[in-house]
């Protein structure tokens, strides 16, 4: 059962610069690789960008998605070898990682300093909370340099961007448990990323279609440091779910620790409890009980926002909102009950 061809265009010596998260390099399906993958493929001349690849090679098990796409998209659009020799991507490579507001700021002030980049594409910090950078990201702007968010955003920036649609992810998942014959459906969602607000939407929007009172304490609120300590909170957490048949979990990070919480206190995943997750990433594969997930299609993400980026060092517009659908992967970690 489901529960169980474009014209070319000189590149010259463009090069474009991408802002990751630290904190999401466990995201095996990241963006990021995408990029890089699709500029590479957009070039005809490649020895330069083989050097770089290398250096990225590295951290290809968390980024080996989104990247990927950026370089083929870069190569489909290139005029010849000699325009494009060199797309690319300095600073050592197309990513460079950051962990908070204080790297971000280090790192973009870099740019505005050294006049490094034709572009930037980047990743939010903590897009849920009030960032004291926004000022640096407009004086970026104001040079002329643009600039593309991935995978959030901040509000107060008027900056495209592109991400999973991540209030329908909510509501799809939560819709979800509601076929498979859940009622008291808790959730856990993270406060300091914007995504794990829309998310919230999505699940509380679900709940109410279907005449569901929303309980304020089955829903989980946790930032970055507490997902890394859950194991820790196991006995507030699952205070917090007492009742509940089935969890949405903000991503699979979250959802594969839950499952662990549960397996270690000796409750059932998925009899005890469903859990499901967001973003079909490897963990939900490799999780001692394979989650059932909400597919975030990483590598169309990085296919648009190259093809974006490109657009946009060509002064040409983009739309401000790209979001895309998700999708329900089915594996273990949800159950159908009774008379479903």
């Amino acid at each position: 059962h489901s529960c169980s061809s474009r014209k070319p265009f000189p590149l010259r010596t463009k090069s474009i610069f991408l802002l990751e998260q630290e904190e999401k390099i466990s995201k095996t399906n990241s963006v990021f690789t995408t990029v890089e993958s699709s500029i590479k493929e957009s070039i005809t001349g490649i020895s330069d960008i083989q050097s770089k690849t290398e250096i990225l090679d590295n951290a290809r098990n968390k980024t080996v998605d989104i990247v990927q796409n950026v370089s083929s998209i870069a190569q489909e659009n290139a005029a010849s070898t000699e325009e494009t020799n060199a797309v690319v991507m300095e600073i050592g490579g197309v990513m460079q990682q950051i962990s908070g507001n204080a790297q971000e700021l280090r790192r973009i002030a870099d740019i505005l300093e050294k006049n490094m980049v034709d572009g930037l594409i980047a990743e939010t910090t903590k897009s849920g909370l009030p960032n004291p950078n926004l000022d640096i990201y407009r004086k970026i702007m104001n040079k002329g340099i643009p600039v593309l968010f991935i995978n959030s955003y901040y509000p107060g920036l008027d900056i495209p961007h592109v991400s999973l649609n991540d209030k329908l992810a909510g509501k799809m998942v939560t819709n979800h448990l509601l076929k498979c014959g859940h009622r008291n459906i808790g959730a856990i969602f993270k406060a300091d990323d914007g995504q794990g607000h829309h998310r919230y939407a999505g699940y509380v929007e679900a709940l109410m279609e279907a005449d569901i009172k929303i309980k304020g304490m089955q829903v989980i609120w946790i930032d970055t440091e507490e997902v890394r300590h859950m194991k820790e909170d196991a006995g507030w957490i699952l205070r917090r779910l007492q009742g509940c048949t089935a969890c949405v979990c903000y991503n699979d990070e979250v959802a594969t620790k839950l499952v662990a919480v549960c397996l270690e206190q000796g409750i059932r995943v998925p009899e005890d409890l469903s859990i499901i997750g967001i973003d079909d990433s490897d963990l939900a594969n490799y999780c001692e009980v394979p989650l059932t997930s909400a597919k975030n299609p990483v590598r169309d993400l990085g296919k648009i926002a190259a093809l974006e980026m490109l657009e946009m060092m060509k002064g040409m517009p983009v739309p401000k909102v790209t979001e895309l659908d998700p999708e329900i992967v089915n594996r273990n970690s949800v159950r159908l009950r009774d008379g479903f």
